[in-house]
């Protein structure tokens, strides 16, 4: 039995080695649309769901991991940018604002299942447009939720975290450390090799 990680994202599998060595990467197709009137407070755990659930079908025998990050500011979901204007249009929005970065996480084993979300809030500086335009120029923007990554150059627009920057990037190592051990701990064979602190 092994941890498969539903999921390409280089930066959740730099994460997830924190916590164990011991998994595989297996990337699914899963149709991402959210359902109609869908509480964005929810939207992040839905997808988590729907990957973790797609992947399961593959590794029936094995658990599995799914994720997804969603930026949360005024009620609005901020997904991936579709082209520069809409990142554009994200950046100028949260500029000088307070917004929620939600990770969702859903694990599989057979049958049994959990499902979590971890919450951090960020707040960013006031940008101007040459800031905005500057850091589109660095490509970083365009494959993250929210049209930033706090782990690179967008690092330059924060000006606070409330909560555990790890989940901003993408994955809440010490949230999902235990969920982990709690799972594992209701599967009749656990054998994931998890790092302790």
């Amino acid at each position: 039995m092994s941890l498969i990680l539903a999921s390409g994202s280089p930066r959740r599998q730099e994460l997830l080695k924190r916590i164990t060595e011991d998994f595989t990467v297996s990337p699914v197709d899963a149709d991402e649309t959210l359902p109609d009137g869908i509480p964005t407070d929810m939207a992040a755990a839905y997808l988590a769901d729907l990957k973790a659930a797609a992947a399961a079908k593959l590794f029936p025998d094995d658990t599995v991991l799914g994720c997804d990050t969603i930026v949360i500011l005024n009620d609005e979901i901020m997904g991936k940018p579709k082209d520069r204007d809409d990142a554009h249009r994200m950046l100028r929005a949260l500029s000088g604002e307070s917004h929620s970065v939600l990770t969702g996480c859903s694990l599989y084993h057979g049958k049994q299942t959990t499902v979590f979300t971890t919450e951090t809030l960020v707040t960013f500086y006031p940008l101007s447009d040459a800031e905005i335009e500057a850091y589109l120029d660095t490509g970083e923007p365009f494959d993250k939720a929210g049209a930033y990554g706090i782990q690179g150059k967008g690092s330059l627009l924060v000006r606070e975290i409330e909560g555990d920057y790890f989940n901003v990037v993408g994955l809440p190592v010490a949230a999902l450390s235990r969920q982990l051990r709690q799972f594992e701990s209701l599967i009749a064979r656990p054998k994931i090799h998890l790092k302790h602190p």
